[in-house]
């Protein structure tokens, strides 16, 4: 198993940030609107360097995603600002017709995504809208792991022609991607070559892999673990390379069992390679008060449950 470290923990939101702030520089038809949460966003730094690029349009999501469309009639590559609770299931009708349909070129930037948003509770705590998102033509869904991972998309999705829905959260997380990692949409990271299973994890619960990798190694499995922060369009090669030598799968998300990265790979496989897939995602219930920790852990979202779902998919393989 490949030893993964890090020195420091960040929210993935923070690299948003920071990458927001570094696409600016590099491009001039980049604007930001935010819809009353710059400071949750860290869109602040863009805020004062760009002052002419950035709108605050206060609490109307709505009205931001139309403003958006508007302006990429214009030649701007809008990236709109929200919690993702109100950045998909709040203004769907307007992504939908005004973004999707038309195709336009928005990058819907969404943070405090899944359940670990924690205290905010179940209202807040979105885990339909990787699934809400992937399933609009045209529309390009990313789900990045740490903060680095997280700046180097907000930086690639500029040069991408059309929308995009960019995932990311509010927690500290691991740091463990490299920082001069070139992000390219729609390709797949192979983070440890295995053979006994083949572990797809996305956001959040790619780090829960990594340690449910070096917990399988102990005990003399041998898992394949591939970072998928593109969920739509998915690396199907990858997918179906990997399954193809482990012969069974697991899938990691922070999301609803329906509609997100499972779903996505559970459709590969059965088109093209059946496999025994198990996977580890909340199940068909909303959030809830807590910290992040004490949530996955409630949830079933923790390198353990991920350690559980690989024994049980290799259990599942034609003998």
């Amino acid at each position: 198993m490949k030893k993964y470290t890090f020195t420091e923990k960040k929210d993935t939101r923070s690299g948003f940030g920071a990458g927001l702030l570094e696409v600016g520089k590099q491009n001039p038809n980049v604007v930001a609107l935010c819809a009353d949460l710059t400071g949750s966003l860290k869109m602040n730094d863009f805020q004062k360097a760009f002052p002419e690029r950035f709108f605050q349009v206060g609490i109307a999501e709505a009205n931001m995603m139309g403003l958006a469309a508007g302006m990429t009639i214009g030649g701007k590559i809008p990236y709109t600002g929200t919690f993702a609770n109100f950045s998909t299931g709040r203004v769907y009708d307007q992504i939908r017709q005004s973004i999707a349909y038309s195709g336009k070129n928005v990058k819907i930037c969404a943070s405090h995504a899944g359940i670990t948003l924690g205290e905010d509770g179940a209202t807040h705590q979105i885990l339909e809208d990787i699934g809400m998102m992937r399933m609009l033509p045209h529309m390009t869904v990313i789900n990045p792991c740490d903060y680095n991972q997280t700046k180097a998309a907000t930086i690639a999705i500029a040069a991408h022609e059309g929308p995009v829905y960019l995932r990311f959260g509010r927690p500290a997380v691991p740091v463990f991607m490299p920082a001069d990692q070139p992000f390219v949409i729609g390709k797949a990271i192979v983070l440890n070559e295995g053979a006994d299973v083949s572990i797809f994890c996305t956001g959040h619960l790619v780090w829960e892999s990594i340690v449910a990798g070096e917990i399988l190694a102990e005990q003399g499995i041998d898992a394949e673990i591939i970072n998928i922060h593109t969920i739509k369009p998915l690396d199907e090669a990858a997918v179906l390379s990997s399954v193809l030598k482990t012969r069974c799968a697991v899938t990691a998300e922070e999301h609803q069992i329906h509609g997100g990265l499972g779903d996505a790979v559970a459709q590969v496989l059965v088109r093209n390679l059946p496999a025994p897939v198990e996977m580890v995602a909340v199940r068909d219930r909303f959030g809830e008060s807590g910290t992040p920790d004490q949530l996955m852990a409630k949830y079933g979202l923790k390198a353990q449950n991920i350690v559980d779902a690989a024994k049980a998919a290799m259990r599942r393989k034609a003998k």
